[in-house]
């Protein structure tokens, strides 16, 4: 009877733990927070200890604000009991997470599962991204890719190539080449092909960046020959995306060299030049390389 009692006596006092457990994890969940623009000066400085890492979170708010329908989604903060950040999150079509503790990632999971918009993709680095993903989806709902990508980086020394082609901003009128080109890159690694999924949008998106002046081209006789569109921009950071060469212009060095001229134009204006590739796109890699691209760092993307 003596046994029985205190094995009656543990149980309680682990329910006891359990629940004391359970509401200190939830007020931790009741830290994070919708940001507004009050809070704009606080997130650029949080987000500038990484400005590579976090290029594309400052990118979207320095050009749409922290409030904007062009961000497809809406940030959140997380503040620890000091009320300082901990955390920042983009949640919406694509998430990006740049978070300090796991307490910020499982507030961020738990505000992403009452999102009015649907996760497309998740973006961090690997252990934030796996993290992220357990606390959001559970054991049970398996992600429909994940993708390793390789972290490659330019600035200034380099060895810069010479590079015989004209590389220059895209115009209007040559939007549709671009947008056929783009969607390809995003088929190769997504699987999804945008210009079948959503044309209008994607064809929408594509004008954007020709607008904004961050696609650059290079055609001949009509045709695209190379392709590079600047997703993100800093004071310090420009995050390139979509490079592109024509298959009938591949294995000729078209691709270094070309990126190597536009790097050399953009190191004019920011300190850093980056982009992300599939760890499986070696190809690509030798060609960042010859560009004078260096791998400093992976991160992991979740297709959901």
């Amino acid at each position: 009877m003596k046994s029985l009692k205190v094995q009656n006596q543990m149980s309680q006092n682990e329910i006891v733990a359990g629940f004391t457990a359970f509401a200190a994890n939830n007020a931790k969940l009741n830290n994070v927070v919708l940001l507004t623009e009050a809070d704009r000066a606080e997130v650029v400085t949080f987000l500038s200890e990484r400005p590579v890492h976090t290029v594309v979170m400052s990118s979207f708010i320095k050009d749409n604000g922290l409030v904007s329908a062009d961000n497809r989604g809406k940030f959140f903060g997380y503040r620890n009991d000091s009320g300082a950040l901990e955390g920042v999150a983009l949640i919406g079509h694509t998430t990006l997470l740049e978070a300090k503790s796991d307490n910020a990632l499982r507030a961020f999971a738990a505000a992403a599962k009452k999102s009015e918009t649907p996760i497309h993709l998740l973006m961090s680095d690997g252990k934030s991204t796996e993290s992220f993903w357990r606390y959001y989806a559970g054991p049970a709902q398996e992600p429909r890719l994940v993708c390793t990508e390789l972290l490659f980086e330019v600035s200034f020394p380099f060895q810069v190539q010479k590079c015989a082609w004209d590389v220059r901003l895209a115009n209007e009128s040559e939007l549709e080449q671009i947008a056929e080109a783009h969607a390809e890159v995003a088929f190769i690694e997504s699987g999804v092909d945008p210009m079948l999924k959503d044309r209008e949008g994607f064809l929408k998106r594509c004008l954007k960046r020709i607008e904004l002046g961050r696609t650059f081209v290079v055609f001949e006789d009509g045709k695209l020959v190379f392709k590079a569109d600047i997703v993100a921009e800093t004071d310090s950071v420009v995050y390139l995306e979509g490079v592109y060469v024509s298959p009938e212009y591949r294995g000729r060095n078209v691709g270094s060299e070309c990126l190597s001229a536009l790097s050399l134009e953009l190191l004019d204006r920011v300190e850093h030049i980056c982009l992300l590739s599939n760890v499986d796109f070696t190809n690509a890699h030798a060609c960042f390389a010859k560009a004078g691209f260096r791998n400093t760092d992976q991160c992991q993307t979740i297709f959901v």
